[in-house]
């Protein structure tokens, strides 16, 4: 199965390296991708917005034949909306999304509000981020993450999403859950907790745990790797 692998903020395509093998042991091709303005620090993030980096993830799906069968788009963190967004923009191309650590975008809402500097967001200090977000992350992983990391632009996350094709609730989720429990998920959809209720218009969502910290494709690459080719099966 073609699978696309969208990242979150600040980590481009090579930060599925460790993940990839395993998919592709087991018959998939893989796309990682690198978003508009993640090329590299010193790329040009100044004009780039949601909707660049919304069809570079819908660019990926145009890209696989139609006879070679729908495609399996995951996304990490915020690449979650991304993913979610490619269901909308392509509801009978895509299979089944992948949510990692992330949920899927409400119309008319920017995906998030994070610290920004001249039009950019950066990695904050670890300190910020916390340490249920950077579990199983030693000492060496972080450095490695730190250095690999680019700044995102801001306008991915003010930008308001929006939102245009209801068939998007029939396309299969499943959320994989690492640093919060299916469990503690399902409260706070039943609780009626506004950034997760979206899921309450999907048809189809399975809820599976990972318990690691934010970045599971650092911290548990291999296990990633089975729950999103056991996602491809379904």
């Amino acid at each position: 199965m073609h699978i696309v692998l969208i990242p979150g903020l600040w980590l481009d395509g090579s930060s599925w390296d460790r993940v990839i093998p395993v998919l592709e042991r087991a018959g998939h091709t893989t796309h990682p991708l690198t978003l508009p303005g993640l090329e590299s620090r010193d790329a040009d993030r100044s004009a780039v917005t949601l909707q660049d980096h919304i069809d570079a993830v819908v660019a990926a799906v145009d890209a696989v034949p139609e006879d070679e069968g729908k495609v399996l788009v995951v996304g990490h963190s915020m690449g979650s909306a991304l993913a979610y967004l490619a269901a909308d923009a392509r509801p009978d191309h895509v299979a089944r999304t992948v949510y990692i650590g992330g949920f899927p975008a409400r119309d008319g809402e920017p995906l998030g509000n994070f610290p920004a500097e001249n039009g950019e967001i950066p990695l904050p200090t670890w300190e910020d981020i916390g340490e249920d977000d950077l579990k199983d992350l030693d000492d060496a992983a972080r450095a490695d993450f730190r250095a690999r990391a680019v700044p995102s632009p801001q306008r991915f996350a003010t930008d308001p999403v929006r939102l245009t094709d209801e068939r998007r609730y029939d396309v299969p989720v499943t959320v994989i859950c690492p640093e919060f429990s299916a469990a503690q998920l399902r409260e706070w959809i039943d609780a009626g907790e506004p950034s997760v209720q979206e899921f309450t218009r999907l048809r189809d969502v399975e809820y599976v745990d990972l318990p690691t910290g934010h970045w599971p494709q650092f911290s548990r690459p291999d296990e990633l790797g089975r729950a999103i080719d056991a996602a491809a099966a379904k």
